[in-house]
């Protein structure tokens, strides 16, 4: 276990109320990537062993931002040294309110359409495994999610239709912890909980491979 991870304190998520680009790109250098580059060293080990791919981690540098700070931030862990948003990752990071993990495949992916396909032919399995407190994102710029005990298998297959057919779709699937849990948690448990998470997704990602 990485003992240099000391769990996630009220500062960072606090980044993400600080004005201006610069200001808040200063304080997330300095409270939030740090702990970043800890998980991302660790995962990409943990991650290597699981997949039997050998992972790479990407902390998000926001190079593109000019005036507008960014609302979230994260460590990407990628089958690819030269990146991660081309391909299927994983992704820890902090909005304000909360911690998320999970698998992703974004927009700039060319092998979504693919992918939506193999997940609409195993939409029954996918849906009886994946826990009712996971949740599903469509879009990784925004913190809403849909929450896999609410949806119905169709819900679910409508999700995976729309990755197969939008240029622009996007698909997540992991955790949220709170901000109020998150803090609570040992640096310990905060890894324990994302490696059983990176765990449970590990068939979808096993998925991806299939349609590249």
């Amino acid at each position: 276990m990485n003992t240099q991870f000391s769990g996630f304190k009220e500062e960072d998520f606090n980044v993400f109320t600080i004005d201006g680009l610069e200001n808040r790109m200063e304080a997330l250098q300095t409270f939030v990537q740090p702990k970043f580059h800890v998980l991302g060293e660790h995962f990409a080990s943990v991650l290597s062993g699981q997949t039997g791919d050998e992972m790479f981690y990407h902390v998000a540098k926001h190079a593109r931002r000019t005036t507008n700070p960014p609302n979230d931030s994260w460590v990407a862990i990628a089958g690819n040294k030269r990146g991660y948003k081309m391909v299927p990752h994983f992704q820890i990071g902090l909005w304000e309110t909360h911690v998320f993990a999970w698998f992703a495949v974004i927009y700039e992916a060319n092998m979504k359409q693919q992918f939506g396909k193999e997940l609409m032919k195993n939409v029954d399995t996918i849906y009886e495994k994946i826990p009712k407190d996971f949740v599903w994102s469509k879009d990784h710029m925004k913190p809403e999610v849909l929450k896999q005990g609410d949806l119905s298998k169709e819900e679910l297959l409508t999700l995976f239709e729309r990755l197969a057919t939008v240029k622009k779709a996007e698909i997540l699937c992991g955790i949220h912890i709170r901000k109020e849990e998150a803090i609570s948690l040992s640096g310990e448990e905060t890894i324990k909980r994302f490696e059983e998470t990176f765990k449970t997704v590990q068939p979808l990602f096993d998925l991806s491979k299939a349609a590249v």
